[in-house]
């Protein structure tokens, strides 16, 4: 039965792709007609046929989460208000494409899989079970990884199809996608629709929050089914709310099936979320800053959801990008400047809550690191956190080098193959600087106990006052150099007790499990940020502009600072091209534009001036102080975008994306209200 386009009906290896699309060519497929369902809300009417037979309702899954009492809340509410949002497909677009090769061993069973997989040690694992094999036959390595983004969290058919090939045909098999089937066959961001009901007292304090969401799963399921539990986080704990009702239902559609996309989840939520906090503050006459500083989380508190904000710089996010944005006065400004001309501007706040030390999901969320140093000073780490792109093999070096006093010339890190790294869960929920910081940290630390062990016993000195740095043992106090490392390390190498300085450490957060309410500390530790952005629109001919982002970001604390630079810059224009250009047009359940020429991403141009702050709040777990903040710069613009339209136009756009079409017809009253 097909349920999407992306289905896979028949496979060829070949020599060359030449005779493959010959044999493809051979191959011939008769189809029956099938209704579609390619509305999410249809899909869930009684009489709609179903895409699983064994899913009654075509309902994927349901989640449910409340805290307080919504009823009372509403009843000591002095203003509500109720809108409708529609959140539409994009997909990750990843300069590298997937792909798979397979080397399947017939004499020893052995299968070596080369997959630009982001999580190695799960899909050994999975392919274990799927394929039926011993796991310790299994053995996966990743190549050079042009970006993941969540789309390579899951195993995905074409996987297992290339390891079939393999085993039949007795040699290799490689299989890698076109950029038109990495956008056919690859999951998306998840569509979404929202119901959003919130209320306020007149002192400017929330009262409720009252959320139902439809999205649409596609034909079958991945991650995004389950990005409600990232949503509902945002919706609770954003902001103090004393009464919450969460429900969302994820339902089959033959439309593209939704995955694990940067954000997972939060930026469809937050969309939602702080359009409601500037016409809340807008309809009792608060300032927007003010009223979300007056319900803004601290350090210390503990939401609804069970989350613990041990160390919070939501406060200081705030008036910081308000500060350098000079937001206040702009924004006046603007109200009174509207309607002078076709072309206004507008200024836009909003606000993000994701977690920054990892989630615990698996049974562990932990990460293994194996430290050796050799005769010459030089430093190798193991380590299972995967290499994507985001840095974090000049992270982890960084923080290592911090600890034994080393340049980063003396660092090596190898982290692509199972068969050689520890465990780790992989990457994902932001948590590789933080969980396999924390791992190398550790790892480190053991080395050095060694270090300045054998280097007391060598120079005579108590231990506790040596330290490492610049390459050698010296004194702590005035950090003279009694000996090079490198000298300490062949010395306890070759004399009698021979010893090599080896260690390993496994880092497990301290997160838990949320409960069966969707209850619990999920995160070691959480990021914050603030994003004011200013906007020029065009009302004749529906164009924005996106002028400038102001950023301030709670990171914990710097440590690679070109780095984190590099991932807020970069978030921020993914999440400018999600408001503004990107949209999947899937229509009929085919993708209309399956490649760079018609998909429209924002390239060098379109960027804005970019004003980044960090507050550093020394996050007592992360190693260092640091927090995660991979997925935060992308969850809060399309919010900070419709705000900013809203104030040069005085009109609220419900649905995204802001494309010129779209904003026109909603300047013009000629909008499409979001669907029910």
């Amino acid at each position: 039965k097909v349920r999407c386009e992306r289905d896979e009906i028949a496979a060829v290896a070949a020599e060359t792709e030449e005779l493959a699309d010959a044999a493809l060519a051979l191959i011939t497929v008769e189809y029956e007609d099938l209704p579609l369902l390619l509305d999410v809300a249809a899909a869930r009417e009684a009489e709609a046929p179903l895409i699983h037979d064994d899913k009654p309702g075509n309902i994927a899954l349901q989640f449910d989460y409340e805290h307080g009492d919504v009823v009372k809340g509403e009843a000591e509410s002095d203003v509500v208000i109720e809108d409708r949002f529609g959140l539409h497909y994009v997909t990750h677009a990843c300069m590298g494409v997937s792909g798979v090769i397979a080397d399947f061993d017939d004499l020893t069973g052995n299968l070596t899989l080369y997959s630009n997989t982001q999580v190695p040690f799960l899909h050994k694992r999975e392919f274990a079970e799927v394929l039926e094999l011993d796991p310790n036959r299994i053995r996966i390595i990743q190549p050079t990884i042009g970006g993941g983004f969540g789309s390579k969290l899951d195993i995905y058919p074409f996987e297992p199809i290339c390891v079939y090939l393999a085993r039949a045909a007795g040699r290799p098999v490689k299989l890698v996608f076109s950029r038109a089937e990495e956008f056919l066959a690859s999951p998306t961001r998840q569509p979404a629709r929202v119901l959003l009901r919130s209320g306020c007292r007149d002192d400017g304090r929330l009262t409720f929050r009252k959320v139902d969401m439809l999205l649409d799963n596609g034909g079958y399921t991945s991650w995004g089914a389950t990005t409600p539990m990232v949503m509902m986080q945002t919706f609770s704990s954003l902001y103090r709310v004393p009464h919450c009702l969460y429900h969302s239902t994820a339902a089959y559609t033959n439309n593209p099936y939704a995955g694990s996309f940067r954000g997972y989840g939060n930026l469809q939520a937050t969309f939602a979320v702080e359009a409601h906090m500037d016409k809340l503050a807008d309809a009792i006459g608060m300032d927007p800053l003010e009223f979300r500083l007056l319900n803004a989380q601290e350090a210390g508190e503990v939401s609804g959801q069970g989350m613990h904000f041990r160390s919070c710089g939501f406060k200081d996010c705030l008036r910081t990008a308000a500060d350098r944005s000079d937001y206040r006065a702009r924004r006046q400004q603007n109200i009174e400047q509207r309607n002078t001309g076709p072309v206004q501007r507008g200024v836009g706040m909003a606000s993000m809550l994701h977690v920054g030390g990892g989630a615990k999901i698996y049974p562990s969320d932990g990460c293994g690191t194996i430290l050796k140093l050799d005769d010459f000073g030089h430093v190798t780490i193991l380590t299972g956190a995967s290499e994507i792109g985001q840095g974090s093999e000049t992270v982890l070096s960084q923080l290592v080098c911090e600890e034994l006093g080393l340049p980063l010339t003396s660092v090596t890190v190898v982290n692509n193959d199972t068969d050689i790294t520890p465990w780790d869960v992989g990457v994902h929920a932001s948590r590789t600087t933080f969980i396999a910081g924390n791992a190398a940290v550790g790892a480190a630390r053991l080395a050095k106990e060694k270090i300045l062990k054998a280097a007391a016993a060598a120079t005579g000195q108590p231990m506790q006052e040596l330290d490492l740095r610049s390459g050698g043992i010296v004194q702590r106090q005035d950090g003279s150099t009694l000996m090079t490392l490198d000298k300490l390390l062949r010395s306890m190498h070759f004399q009698d007790k021979a010893d090599l300085v080896i260690t390993n450490y496994y880092y497990e957060p301290p997160s838990v499990h949320q409960d069966d309410q969707h209850k619990g500390d999920v995160s070691a530790a959480y990021a914050w940020a603030c994003q004011v952005v200013e906007v020029e629109v065009d009302s004749d001919t529906g164009v924005v502009r996106l002028l400038k982002c102001t950023a301030a970001h709670d990171v914990g604390r710097v440590i690679n600072r070109l780095g984190i630079e590099g991932q807020i810059e970069g978030g921020i224009v993914m999440g400018q091209g999600y408001a503004l250009a990107e949209d999947l047009m899937i229509r009929a359940g085919h993708c209309l534009n399956p490649g760079f020429r018609d998909y429209k991403l924002i390239t060098a141009p379109e960027v804005p001036e970019l004003d980044l702050s960090f507050i550093e709040t020394m996050d007592g777990e992360g190693p260092r102080g640091a927090k995660g903040v991979g997925e935060a710069p992308a969850i809060c613009v399309a919010a900070a975008v419709a705000n900013a339209i809203e104030n040069a136009t005085g009109v609220r756009i419900y649905q995204l994306p802001f494309t010129p079409e779209n904003v026109y017809r909603a300047l013009h009253a000629a909008a499409h209200d979001p669907p029910v």
